[in-house]
C-alpha cells in the first residue's frame, strides 16, 4: 500500500482509528471524529445567509475520558505531510477545549505534545503502537490537576445525558464543578448573552447533586419568567425533587421542540397557600428574591430554613438586585453564607475578592447582532490571554464584589466586559 496516495480520510480510517481501538479507546463513547468546535460565522448578503466555511473549526478527533470530559485532540494529515504538520492546529484546538494533550499524525506515527510535562518532555514522537490508553491519559490528567480523592470522585461523575453541550459549556461546567469540589465557596460564571447559562447551571447542579457533593440547592432569580421557564425546560429532569418557593399556582406553557405541541405544566410548590409554611422535603428549590423576603419578619420565608440547610446557591443575573451591598435581597445570601454560592452574569462590572473564582466565556461564542441599549460600566483592565498569566492589577479598584458583597482585593482578579474562556488567575483553581 502506497501511503502517499491515500487521502486524509483514508489515513484516519486505515491507521489512526484502528490504532485507537487497539489502545483501548471506545470509538462509540470516547472517540469523536470531526468534532465541531465552532460552527462558523453567518454571512448575510441581501436576503441570503450562509456559513463562512473558512471560520468553521473542527477537530479531526476529540478523545474523552467520558463524553463530557475531553482529554486530547488529534489532528490528522495525509502522508505527503510531515508528522508534525498538524500540530499547530492540534494546539489551537486543545486550547479551545482546555485540554493538555495534543497529537499530530500522518499515518506513520504520532507527534505527542504533553502540556502537563509529566515526564519533563513537552513534545516527542511515538509509534502507532505506543499511543497511550484512556486510563494512562486520565491518570496523567488527574495528576496534572492535582486532585484529591474527593475532587476526583466528583470529577468522575457524569453529566445528564441529553442535548450535546457546546465546547465552552463543557469547560465552564468542568471548571466550576472542580472548583466547588476543591472547596471554593464563591464562584462567578461570566457567559455572554445567548450562550446557555441556564443549561450550564443545570449541568452544574446535576453533577454536584448526583455525585453527592451537594444535596440541597437553592436557585435564585429576580423575574418569574426566569424561574417558571427554567423549571419546565432545562430543569425538567429534576421534577419530583424540585419545587418553587411560592404559594401561588400557575400553569406554564411549554412547547415540545420535536412535535411543536403545546402543553401546560403545573409547577410543584413548596409554600402552603394558607399557612405560608415551607415543605422542606424537596432537595432543589427555585425562588424569586421578592417571594421569600420582605420588610416584615413573616414575609421572610427563607428564615424558615436553618442557615445551613442549603449547601449550594446559584444566583441568576447576579449583577442585578443581589449585587448592591444595601439590598434587602442580599440578606438571603448572607443568611445562607455557609453555602457555596455561584453567580451567573453576562455583564460583570467590578473586581472580586480573593474568595471568588471566576470563569468567563467568550462573547465570540455567540456574537450579538444588536448593540446594548444602555451603557454598562466596566473596570478598564488588561485582559489575560493565558491561564498561566499573573493576575491582572486594577488601577481603579471598586469597593465590593458583585457576587459576594465583600471588600475586594484589586490585585487578585479583574472583570471586564469582554469575556475570555480563561481563568483570571491560576491561584483560583491551581492551574
Amino acid at each position: 500500500m502506497d501511503k502517499k496516495k491515500l487521502s486524509e480520510a483514508d489515513i484516519c480510517l486505515k491507521f489512526i482509528t484502528p490504532d485507537l481501538v487497539a489502545s483501548g479507546w471506545n470509538v462509540d463513547e470516547q472517540v469523536f471524529q470531526e468534532f465541531t468546535l465552532k460552527a462558523g460565522r453567518m454571512v448575510v448578503r441581501g436576503h441570503r445567509a450562509a456559513r463562512d466555511n473558512a471560520s468553521i473549526r473542527r477537530a479531526d478527533y476529540m478523545l474523552c475520558h467520558r463524553a463530557d470530559r475531553p482529554l486530547a485532540v488529534i489532528e490528522a494529515k495525509d502522508n505527503t505531510h510531515s508528522l508534525n504538520a498538524g500540530m499547530p492546529q492540534a494546539i489551537a484546538y486543545a486550547e479551545l477545549l482546555d485540554v493538555p494533550f495534543a497529537f499530530s499524525s500522518n499515518g506513520d506515527g504520532f507527534l505527542f505534545r504533553d502540556r502537563t510535562l509529566g515526564d519533563g518532555v513537552l513534545e516527542r514522537e511515538i509509534t502507532l503502537d505506543e499511543f497511550p490508553s484512556p486510563d494512562e491519559l486520565w491518570q496523567c490528567y488527574c495528576a496534572w490537576k492535582g486532585w484529591s480523592a474527593d475532587v476526583r470522585h466528583v470529577a468522575e461523575s457524569a453529566w445528564f445525558p441529553g442535548k450535546p453541550p457546546r465546547y465552552y459549556q463543557i469547560i465552564a461546567v468542568n471548571r466550576i464543578v472542580e472548583a466547588i469540589a476543591a472547596g471554593r465557596d464563591r464562584v462567578l460564571l461570566v457567559m455572554a448573552t445567548g450562550t446557555g447559562k441556564t443549561f450550564t447551571a443545570f449541568q452544574i447542579i446535576w453533577w454536584l447533586w448526583k455525585s453527592g457533593a451537594r444535596k440541597r440547592i437553592l436557585y435564585l432569580a429576580d423575574r418569574n419568567i426566569l424561574i417558571d421557564q427554567t423549571m419546565v425546560n432545562d430543569f425538567k429532569p429534576f421534577k419530583g425533587a424540585m419545587a418553587k418557593l411560592s404559594p401561588n399556582q400557575k400553569g406554564v406553557e411549554r412547547v415540545d421542540v420535536e412535535t411543536g405541541q403545546r402543553f401546560i405544566d403545573q409547577l410543584d410548590l413548596a409554600v402552603h397557600k394558607t399557612t405560608k409554611l415551607v415543605d422542606k422535603s424537596y432537595e432543589i428549590y427555585l425562588s424569586l428574591y421578592q417571594a421569600v423576603s420582605g420588610r416584615e419578619d413573616e414575609d421572610n420565608i427563607y428564615k424558615q430554613f436553618s442557615p445551613d440547610f442549603f449547601d449550594l446557591i446559584i444566583v441568576d443575573e447576579c449583577h442585578r438586585g443581589s449585587a448592591a451591598e444595601d439590598s434587602a435581597w442580599r440578606e438571603i445570601l448572607t443568611y445562607f453564607s455557609s453555602a457555596a454560592q455561584i453567580g451567573l452574569t453576562a455583564t460583570p462590572t467590578e473586581s472580586c475578592s480573593n474568595k471568588c473564582a471566576t470563569v468567563r466565556i467568550s462573547a465570540s461564542a455567540r456574537r450579538r447582532t444588536t448593540p446594548h441599549r444602555h451603557p454598562r460600566r466596566t473596570t478598564a483592565l488588561p485582559l489575560l490571554r493565558s491561564a498561566r498569566a499573573p493576575a491582572a492589577i486594577s488601577r481603579n479598584p471598586v469597593p465590593s464584589c458583585r457576587c459576594t458583597g465583600e471588600r475586594s482585593d484589586p490585585t487578585i482578579c479583574s472583570l471586564s466586559k469582554t469575556g475570555l474562556t480563561k481563568l483570571i488567575s491560576d491561584s483560583f483553581f491551581g492551574l
